[in-house]
């Protein structure tokens, strides 16, 4: 698994029948099939290649151990996306709890490379107005857009119900409307040149 670290890899075949691949749960074809979408979700809630990596494949370890218990194999896409976001919810529940503790220069050195690393990325524009959307909206719209799930798709990743799945996802659109004309705005970018 360690050769599918970063962004270097090969797209991922497009599948048009899931059901046929979830039914053999093969996990290479899993992995194939999955990975990308997976990491790009991953990508969207950490924005840190390493993070996105590391809690890629950990899904696909959570899969290797439990996967075998899944009754119904058409929801396996639902089940790794359910997966991964429980992960992220984790980590940052961890991240959150030693936050004080860990406040020093290197954690600032470390954000600056992040940010760096974001640009390089072909989707990092969107990313970062993702970034700025607020906590309850990110998820919901990072799955609509970057992962084209359906509505009851995401209610069942993040585990809330749809009326609220599409109220964010509307509210998150609004949002990020305005985070992407504030940033294409000319009198808002000279503003800022001018503070600069």
């Amino acid at each position: 698994m360690a050769k599918r670290l970063g962004t270097s890899r090969a797209p991922t075949p497009h599948i048009s029948d899931v059901a046929s691949v979830a039914s053999s749960m093969d996990f290479e074809v899993l992995v194939d099939a999955y990975y990308r979408p997976l990491y790009q979700f991953a990508m969207s809630l950490t924005r840190c290649e390493a993070e996105a990596s590391d809690m890629t494949q950990q899904t696909f370890a959570i899969w290797a151990a439990k996967g075998h218990q899944l009754r119904d194999p058409s929801k396996v896409k639902t089940w790794l996306f359910t997966t991964l976001h429980r992960e992220f919810l984790s980590a940052r529940r961890k991240q959150h709890r030693h936050r004080h503790e860990e406040l020093d220069e290197e954690s600032e050195d470390l954000a600056v490379i992040e940010q760096a690393t974001e640009q390089r990325l072909d989707a990092a524009s969107v990313l970062g107005a993702l970034a700025r959307l607020g906590e309850a909206y990110h998820a919901p719209i990072a799955l609509f857009y970057l992962n084209e799930h359906s509505y009851q798709e995401i209610a069942e990743i993040l585990e809330i119900p749809v009326g609220t799945v599409q109220s964010r996802i509307s509210r998150g659109k609004v949002q990020l409307q305005r985070i992407l004309m504030e940033r294409d705005s000319p009198a808002v970018a000279a503003n800022r040149e001018h503070r600069g």
